[in-house]
């Protein structure tokens, strides 16, 4: 591997490990809706479950020496309450020496939300600065498709010892 995927690889093995081990605990809440969306969705639901996630480098659309960016593709699998598979593309930049790094990431899950079939798109944004870590993973609106359409929330991961697991608050609009 070169140095600036090298350098980025290690900016995201430091994110996915620091930002997703202690990452606040995020939830959509349906009181935040406009009124006039809150009449067509169901209250907010929980699923959870665990993921293999793998993560490779790809080649960077610009080179710089300094202060370089990556770009990593995800491919994911997860089990539980969402049962899917995703796949999707991570930018990254930082200083690791520094502790400080960000990411912006979009993947495509397509499977089964406790029983409803369809495609949703996630999408990532985590910061750390200096041991101070933040991390949003919600629905892009307006992206489900199928039994999936209406859906949004926000998801949260974790990681103990080496496993992935999530729980994704969510809202779809009422089947009847």
């Amino acid at each position: 591997m070169n140095h600036v995927l090298r350098s980025a690889f290690t900016v995201l093995s430091l994110l996915c490990v620091s930002i997703f081990t202690i990452a606040p605990k995020l939830a959509h809440s349906y009181s935040s809706l406009p009124n006039s969306q809150q009449k067509d969705v169901a209250m907010p639901q929980h699923a959870a479950g665990t993921f293999e996630v793998k993560v490779a480098p790809l080649e960077p659309a610009f080179k710089f020496d300094d202060n370089p960016l990556g770009r990593m593709s995800l491919d994911k699998t997860f089990q539980g309450d969402l049962e899917a598979t995703s796949k999707g593309e991570m930018l990254t930049a930082g200083n690791p020496a520094k502790g400080s790094g960000g990411y912006v990431a979009l993947e495509r899950v397509s499977g089964s939300l406790h029983g409803r079939t369809g495609t949703f798109v996630l999408q990532h944004t985590g910061t750390m600065s200096h041991g101070e870590f933040q991390l949003s993973v919600t629905v892009v609106p307006d992206s489900g498709t199928g039994q999936l359409a209406g859906l949004f929330g926000s998801m949260t991961i974790q990681i103990t010892d080496g496993k992935h697991s999530y729980d994704f608050a969510y809202s779809l609009p009422d089947s009847h």
